[in-house]
């Protein structure tokens, strides 16, 4: 049976605003879960991470198929796909979330190395001085001054992930290079793109 032009637009953007919901939730619960999980339980994070990317690349796929739907089965199957990919989301955003609960002592990313910095005391967020300026945290993090704040989050996953202990079999001498660049990544999202991530109009370079 043939869609209608009211109800397929109707089916075009219900299924378009759940795509651009889950899309971004997907982005949150990436920071979330680096900031929770990197440090303390890094191959429980790298099966996250590579869980919420191929969610991401699903959802590509199921908006590509979205413009040629003009059958009821087919936008049934269609919905019945994009469900899949939620539920998977689900899966991935529960075991992000619970798993710091179920740790006594959850150490947050950006504490990580709150004893190295100050002995163990202040505020455990606050950044450790070296990085004083957006242009300095941008060319610690060897990315082009100005990128969107994904292309932050991205190059400092990447970065991250090579210089952590567990990918370096144990060894810690990278210590100093991650916490430098952690320093970046918290200095432009919080200082440089504003609270909540979001790209401040009046910009401190």
């Amino acid at each position: 049976m043939a869609l209608n032009n009211h109800n397929r637009k109707k089916f075009v953007t219900g299924m378009t605003r759940r795509i651009a919901q889950l899309r971004a939730q997907t982005e949150l619960s990436l920071d979330f879960a680096i900031e929770t999980m990197f440090q303390e339980r890094m191959e429980a994070y790298l099966h996250v991470e590579e869980g919420l990317l191929e969610v991401d690349r699903m959802l590509v796929v199921v908006e590509a198929d979205i413009e040629d739907i003009c059958e009821v089965n087919a936008a049934r199957r269609l919905e019945s796909r994009l469900e899949f990919i939620e539920d998977r989301f689900e899966e991935f955003e529960s075991e992000i979330r619970q798993r710091p609960r179920r740790r006594r002592n959850k150490i947050n990313l950006f504490n990580f190395f709150k004893e190295a910095a100050g002995g163990g005391g202040g505020d455990p967020m606050a950044p450790a001085g070296e990085v004083r300026s957006a242009i300095q945290a941008f060319e610690v993090l060897d990315i082009e001054f100005g990128a969107s704040l994904p292309v932050v989050t991205r190059a400092f996953r990447e970065r991250a992930k090579k210089l952590h202990p567990d990918s370096r079999k144990g060894d810690r001498s990278s210590e100093p290079e991650l916490r430098k660049i952690i320093e970046a990544y918290q200095y432009l999202k919080n200082e440089y793109f504003g609270t909540g991530g979001e790209e401040s109009p009046q910009r401190p370079l």
